[in-house]
């Protein structure tokens, strides 16, 4: 079983695929000081409540935007699962894609390249990804990565409005029943969900006029259910898109 591990500044998702499929995933907060041991204890755990064990593990593969996160990354792969893992930005990653961007790209961004044009053969796609920061990818239909914009996550946001001001309290993102709002809260609610999906909308739009091609528009990360009903522009969630992506480069790179 192969073993993708995706880290970027808010989670660590761990990925286990049995051939095609993905037979358990876990996610934990990212942790620059989480060491290897701690890793490798969590996993054990979550591994015996879904009925698997780490000796299952023959084959790992790392995507990581945090440098700090790696180390204990590696070792875990290397230590504890006695698998040596691909890591993307290696030398002997490939990728298959042409990357028309100027270095560095984000390797959780080429990974969402990879797996549209896995999920998707032959069709322009955007990738809308609600991460820490918001972003929109775009590839064409030959799956290579054409370029994307980088916009503030919402909680990220959300976490500046409430920083910044006296008086505006921490909310959570949820959809609210009316656009105008009557009270603070509800304003903010208001403010956050709708401008959130007025800025998908225009962005979407902007590239797709731009592109001049159809385009298939996907949505991925922990909080496109949110806006998944708010706006006809997204025509999918994919939640699995980013470990797709890295479980095909590793094929790619391993000749398997």
């Amino acid at each position: 079983m192969l073993l993708a591990i995706s880290a970027d500044n808010t989670n660590v998702k761990f990925a286990l695929f049995d051939g095609d499929d993905i037979v358990g995933e876990w996610r934990q907060h990212t942790s620059a000081h989480r060491t290897a041991d701690e890793h490798a204890v969590w996993l054990t755990q979550l591994f015996d409540l879904n009925g698997f064990a780490l000796g299952a593990v023959t084959d790992t593969v790392i995507a990581s935007v945090v440098p700090q996160a790696l180390f204990n990354l590696r070792r875990l792969c290397s230590h504890y699962l006695r698998a040596d893992p691909l890591v993307l930005g290696d030398e002997e990653t490939k990728y298959g894609v042409e990357i028309h961007a100027t270095p560095p790209v984000g390797a959780d961004r080429i990974c969402n390249t990879v797996g549209a044009g896995k999920l998707y053969p032959g069709q322009a796609a955007v990738i809308v990804d609600f991460g820490t920061a918001t972003t929109f990818d775009v590839v064409d239909g030959a799956g290579d990565y054409r370029g994307g914009v980088i916009a503030p996550g919402i909680n990220l946001s959300l976490e500046a409005l409430h920083n910044a001001t006296a008086q505006l309290p921490r909310i959570v993102v949820a959809r609210p029943d009316k656009v105008i709002g009557t009270d603070t809260v509800a304003c903010m609610h208001s403010g956050v969900f709708w401008g959130y999906v007025g800025l998908i909308e225009g962005i979407v739009h902007r590239i797709c006029d731009e592109f001049g091609a159809p385009m298939k528009i996907l949505a991925t990360g922990g909080l496109a259910p949110v806006f998944e009903d708010a706006t006809d522009v997204i025509e999918a969630i994919v939640p699995d898109i980013t470990q797709v992506g890295l479980r095909e480069i590793y094929r790619r790179s391993r000749g398997v």
